[in-house]
């Protein structure tokens, strides 16, 4: 391992130790909410993400702020996968499990394999926090670990003796044992550290005493697997083979807000996103309000309402305007969608799904507001809706939901979920001059047909059926747009029935012409594939993964994900109707496969969840094996 930080920064010799090379590995951090789970997590990803590893990660926390100490409903984890070839989950069991305390135990063990790594803070596993959860005898001591392998580490009282000079009270210098947790694994997996080193003093930098305090940890952590009998093999995991370019790490909520950014800048428009904080939706804003340089305004409402009533004004000003939200929230913002429909603005409303109903589980994922995002408004309101596939694809769905509400005047529904916002993987960075034109030309004239020199707003455009859009005060262009019925052209208020009917198929046309890429779909067996596998949304990695196992078994299977949902792609019906079966997982009771049924007259088997967690590999490949076997044998 040539040489390594000692305690205080100096270099020192390495012990020899055995080096093991695999191709991928499973690390999940476990512990009580306030242990720094998910902070560790993420450094540990950062790490393997300079190191060029291709990685996935799955965070796992309580919606409390301070979920009850000690006790199974406080655990937080975070897990993360990182290969030398492309992966598409965070894993569906971990490797190694880290927990710092018995609850972090009990939560967790029985996702590890028989045979897999235990690393435990054993400090924690004092008589009072195994009464907490369950536990009768110590399981460090009674044999429940025997059939894996189990390192005992005293993570509280080796952080609180290297920290013993820096003056920190126990309590604080405990808080650094995360940092030792994190130090301790990378050395075992050699991972990089003057990332986390600088990341440390950047964090803290108006409290220097707490950022050397957990570097002193960090390396407390290295050192101690450098020095101690316990760990005698290190791990290596070479970098990904991953195409050309500059990657970083990003989440898709960080994604989302990149493509909110570029958007406004090949629009040419000014940004408004008027939104309201909710789990797992807030980052978006807290990452746009950082780029007020690129002519992005947030505006932090009171409610989701005012959120998304200042998003449309701005679009009826000529700006893009953009919400966010996720679960109920989506639901008080559709009297405005409507009105958005209504007065055909353009509009991108961002739906981070959670598990509901109501306040549900607002920190777990789940894929359940289709149908709502479909027809959850009063009256025939047609809006287009995309979905992402991925946390990287986030940046491009952005794109596209601007490209459409910008050139079709409509709101569109982006439906993100908690499994892509908050887990991370390499993200291409693009050039920027690969990014689409996505220029707005506003009406500079009046457009009226009957020769009077007024502007009539309800003009369409013959190939999109967009009407015009043009800025309040432009002279000559005086016009009155507003939820109630309008007559076709002139935009008059207007109760005649036929206007009416005419009106709404219009709108329904306009959205039924939305152009959209065919459906692609991957079947290695050139053909042979009897069974399609179709997802949306964050199904479309484990999806995936489950493909490439039963591929590995000697079986045909087709695979396709929709990232359109409406309207779907004009070759979606030809393509299910050649196949003998077609398989549909989500993270719901089967919205999408009612969706296909009702329109295609396709018998889908539908295969659901809705456990806050995404799909395991695992237990899709056992679905697909049973499917195909079942088609093969009819």
């Amino acid at each position: 391992m040539g040489t390594t930080a000692n305690g205080n920064g100096s270099l020192s010799a390495a012990r020899p130790t055995e080096i093991s090379r695999l191709d991928r590995v499973v690390i999940r951090f476990a512990g009580d909410s306030g242990d720094g789970m998910q902070l560790t997590g993420d450094r540990f990803t950062s790490e393997a993400a300079a190191f060029g590893n291709d990685l996935a990660t799955l965070p796992n926390f309580p919606a409390e702020i301070r979920a009850p100490q000690g006790t199974i409903p406080g655990v937080s984890s975070f897990q993360v996968h990182f290969a030398d070839y492309d992966i598409l989950t965070p894993g569906d069991r971990p490797d190694v499990l880290v927990v710092m305390n018995p609850a972090a135990l009990k939560a967790n063990l029985d996702d590890l394999p028989r045979g897999g790594t235990v690393i435990v803070n054993t400090d924690e596993f004092s008589k009072r926090n195994l009464t907490k959860v369950g536990y009768q005898a110590n399981p460090l001591e009674d044999g429940t670990l025997a059939a894996y392998q189990v390192h005992q580490v005293a993570m509280s009282t080796l952080t609180q003796g290297a920290l013993a000079d820096t003056g920190l009270g126990k309590k604080d210098a405990e808080r650094c044992k995360n940092m030792f947790a994190l130090g301790l694994l990378s050395w075992m997996y050699h991972r990089p550290t003057e990332g986390t080193e600088r990341f440390l003093r950047e964090k803290f930098a108006r409290k220097a005493e707490i950022a050397e305090a957990n570097i002193l940890a960090f390396r407390a952590g290295w050192n101690y697997g450098e020095t101690t009998e316990s760990f005698a093999t290190t791990f290596e995991v070479a970098p990904a083979k991953l195409a050309k370019g500059t990657y970083r790490q990003i989440t898709g909520n960080t994604a989302l807000a990149y493509g909110i950014v570029a958007a406004g800048q090949q629009s040419g428009l000014p940004i408004l996103l008027g939104t309201y904080p909710i789990t797992p939706a807030s980052d978006i804003l807290h990452e746009l309000s950082k780029h007020k340089n690129f002519g992005v305004i947030t505006f932090q409402a009171e409610d989701e309402i005012a959120g998304i009533g200042a998003a449309l004004g701005a679009s009826y000003g000529g700006a893009l305007g953009v919400t966010s939200t996720s679960g109920p929230g989506i639901a008080l913002k559709s009297e405005t969608i409507g009105l958005g429909v209504m007065t055909e603005l353009p509009l991108v409303v961002i739906d981070v799904q959670r598990g509901g109903p109501s306040t549900g589980l607002p920190t777990k994922t789940e894929q359940a507001d289709l149908l709502q995002a479909m027809f959850g408004r009063n009256g025939e309101s047609p809006v287009p809706i995309v979905a992402p596939q991925s946390p990287a694809d986030c940046f491009e769905i952005a794109l596209e939901a601007t490209r459409i509400a910008l050139a079709y005047r409509t709101p569109v529904l982006l439906l993100s979920d908690g499994a892509i916002a908050n887990g991370s993987e390499p993200w291409l960075v693009p050039n920027v001059a690969d990014l689409p034109d996505l220029s707005v030309e506003f009406a500079g004239n009046p457009n009226a047909t009957d020769g009077s020199g007024e502007f009539w707003p309800y003009v369409r455009d013959p190939e999109t059926l967009a009407r015009e859009w043009a800025i309040p005060g432009t002279p000559g262009l005086q016009h009155r747009i507003g939820g109630l019925e309008k007559a076709d052209g002139k935009g008059n208020i207007s109760y005649d029935p036929d206007n009416h009917d005419h009106m709404v198929r219009l709108r329904q046309a306009k959205i039924d012409g939305v152009k959209v890429p065919d459906l692609a779909v991957d079947d290695p067996s050139g053909g042979q594939a009897r069974v399609l596998a179709l997802g949306w949304g964050s199904s479309y990695g484990p999806i995936g993964a489950a493909c490439r196992r039963v591929r590995n078994d000697g079986l045909p299977i087709a695979q396709a994900h929709l990232r359109y949902l409406n309207p779907m792609p004009r070759n979606l019906g030809e393509i299910l109707r050649s196949y003998d079966k077609v398989v549909v997982p989500e993270m719901n009771l089967g919205q999408l496969a009612l969706l296909l049924r009702g329109k295609y007259g396709v018998d889908v088997h539908s295969h659901t969840k809705v456990a806050g967690l995404p799909f395991k590999a695992e237990e899709l490949q056992h679905v697909f094996t049973d499917i195909i076997k079942g088609v093969v044998l009819s």
